[in-house]
């Protein structure tokens, strides 16, 4: 062994032991590893950074937009609840068509979203129906995962199996190339899953039945929003015509905010301090019966007390209210509303002030916030669930009742997104344009078109896995330049290789499956890509059915809660224990085995 295969092994060992220990974030650990062999000289600078302008992670960047728009718009959604309504409530039924369902979007959209899509809805339906949840949530996850075998861009691997083959100089997947063996696991996965691996799914329920929260429209009449709500209408011979709203400053003489203006049939939520306001404007603003009569006078204001506010002024897709309750240690504490300069730092209004065990409704200028509070805030849904990041200092609440009702979603933009999804799908499919090309102009296309707003297209991307992925593609570089990927093939055909082809197939989908419980399907697929192309290479037989193999496996993560996201976000709701995951799913990992051990010979010939 040479001194560049020993400092190339010791750095994929150290990041293997990272990944599995979660000691540092995954994309840290794979920057942490593209720096390390550049600055060993192992890889030059090009060939370490190579993974930024790498086709696949375009693509997988691109397909993170496609996913967030089919998301923002209600499109998955839609599809979710007409899967409900076709389930029924027989206990086989649900499960034969929820697991058929799952596992079809999935092959179209990431499925650690389609996951937390259903979560609530299932979860709901199994409430209902009398079923406990383990007999469903696990299905839910297992039939997403096999989702990801039916399609190129159902997941990473996929993808990353494809341009392998594409950069060593062979014929790519196309669109359907994975859809025969995924078919053949689903039907037989799912035949599974209501037959057998039923009887092995735990009856348990949850230990803790989790409170419902009131829905946004249920908080609208709880806080009596009516009562406290006013619009008033600019004049011509208004005052306030050409001033700003920092000019105003309305909370000074009347304690009054201003929640949204209208202009023109369009409604401005959260208004900056910026804006200047015009005649025609309609002011919805916040303050007592008294100051609002007092404001109108002062300003030459239209008080429209024929037009009382209504849900749909404060509640919609894009725009809502939520309860956020502040933790002990909030940075908040002590502090007023105004002193924490709360709308400018956080985007949201302060609607209303509730303190448990209060015998006067708190003033909300003036008092002080503690532990305990909670305030109804008002503004765009990203905003308001963006305060989930800050959890040392807020618990919103109510998230899914709001998603329920239709939180971020522009329904009306729905079969815009259904267009662009079947004209990329298609695109791909009849070779018209390359998956990178195909993909990037569906993402440009769904902002262009209103589904997405830009900066709703960035956040709708994993950056993570992106940086993830970028930075470990040079360890597959490395691997291949030092040798060891040489190495390692020249061992598995001198020892496996003597006892034919399929024996050489099956101990690498079994490596690749071990890997995967371990490691992130995306990170199996990054180091073990390579190996499949050389070892068949070194066979002499077409890499396509090796590299098919490997990228099965790494989606076959059934054994272990952490093996994929998708296993994890079911575990606490299905009351789901460590050994649960490996007694149902070990069956079905051996099942993709033999499947893909039958399959990839006839379909890919060696």
């Amino acid at each position: 062994m040479t001194p560049e295969m020993g400092l190339v092994l010791f750095v994929l060992a150290a990041a293997v032991v990272l990944f599995v220990t979660e000691w540092l974030r995954l994309d840290v650990v794979a920057l942490c590893v593209l720096i390390a062999l550049l600055a060993s000289g192992i890889l030059t600078t090009e060939e370490a950074l190579a993974g930024f302008s790498s086709t696949s992670v375009l693509s997988i960047a691109a397909l993170f937009v496609v996913g967030g728009a089919v998301f923002q718009t209600g499109l998955a959604a839609m599809a979710g609840d007409r899967i409900l309504r076709a389930a029924g409530t027989r206990p086989t039924r649900l499960l034969i068509v929820l697991t058929l369902a799952i596992t079809v979007m999935s092959a179209f959209i990431s499925s650690t979203g389609v996951v937390a899509l259903m979560l609530p809805a299932v979860m709901s339906i199994a409430q209902r129906a009398n079923i406990p949840p383990s007999k469903l949530l696990m299905p839910l996850a297992f039939s997403a995962l096999m989702g990801g075998a039916l399609t190129l861009i159902a997941t990473p691997p996929n993808i990353i199996a494809s341009e392998a083959l594409a950069d060593a100089g062979y014929t790519p997947f196309q669109f359907f190339s994975f859809t025969p063996i995924g078919a053949l696991l689903a039907l037989v996965g799912i035949t599974y899953m209501a037959t057998l691996g039923s009887r092995l799914l735990p009856d348990r329920r949850p230990t803790q039945i989790g409170q419902r929260m009131e829905t946004p429209g249920e908080l609208f009449e709880l806080y009596r929003l009516p009562d406290g709500l006013y619009r008033l209408r600019i004049h011509p011979e208004s005052t306030i015509i050409g001033q700003t709203l920092a000019q105003l400053h309305p909370r000074d003489p009347f304690n009054l905010t201003v929640v949204n203006v209208n202009r023109g049939g369009r409604t401005i939520h959260h208004p900056h301090a910026d804006l200047t306001l015009a005649l025609g404007d309609i002011l919805i603003v916040q303050c007592s019966g008294t100051d609002v009569g007092r404001a109108a006078a002062a300003w030459s204001l239209g008080l429209m007390a024929n037009a009382p506010i209504q849900k749909g002024d404060i509640i919609t897709n894009e725009v809502g209210i939520a309860e956020v309750l502040l933790r002990p240690r909030s940075n908040l504490l002590d502090r007023t509303i105004a002193e924490v300069n709360f709308g400018t730092v956080y985007r949201l209004t302060v609607l209303n002030l509730y303190r448990p065990g209060a015998s006067e409704p708190p003033d909300i200028k003036t008092t002080p916030l503690k532990f305990g509070d909670v305030l109804l805030v008002q503004g765009e849904w990203k905003d308001i669930f963006a305060l989930k990041r800050l959890r040392h200092d807020f618990i919103v609440m109510g998230e899914p009742e709001a998603l329920q009702t239709g939180a971020f979603l522009r329904l009306d933009k729905a079969p815009t997104v259904l267009f662009i999804l079947v004209a990329m799908v298609l695109a791909i499919l009849l070779n018209i344009a390359s998956l990178t090309l195909a993909s990037l102009a569906a993402a440009v296309a769904l902002v262009l078109t209103g589904c997405l707003k830009m900066n709703e297209a960035y956040e709708s991307i994993d950056w993570k896995s992106i940086v993830l992925i970028a930075g470990l593609l040079p360890m597959s570089t490395a691997l291949v330049k030092v040798g060891l990927v040489d190495a390692v093939a020249l061992w598995l055909t001198g020892t496996l290789g003597e006892l034919g082809v399929p024996v050489v197939l099956a101990g690498l989908f079994l490596l690749t499956g071990i890997m995967t419980q371990l490691l992130s399907n995306t990170v199996t697929a990054l180091l073990l890509m390579p190996l499949a192309i050389t070892t068949a290479q070194g066979l002499g037989v077409a890499p396509q059915g090796f590299v098919m193999a490997v990228a099965v496996a790494a989606s076959m993560a059934f054994l272990s809660p952490v093996a994929s996201p998708v296993n994890t976000l079911v575990m606490s709701s299905g009351n789901y224990r460590f050994g649960d995951y490996a007694r149902v799913g070990a069956p079905l990992f051996v099942i993709a085995f033999i499947i893909t051990m039958l399959a990839v010979p006839v379909l890919f010939p060696f």
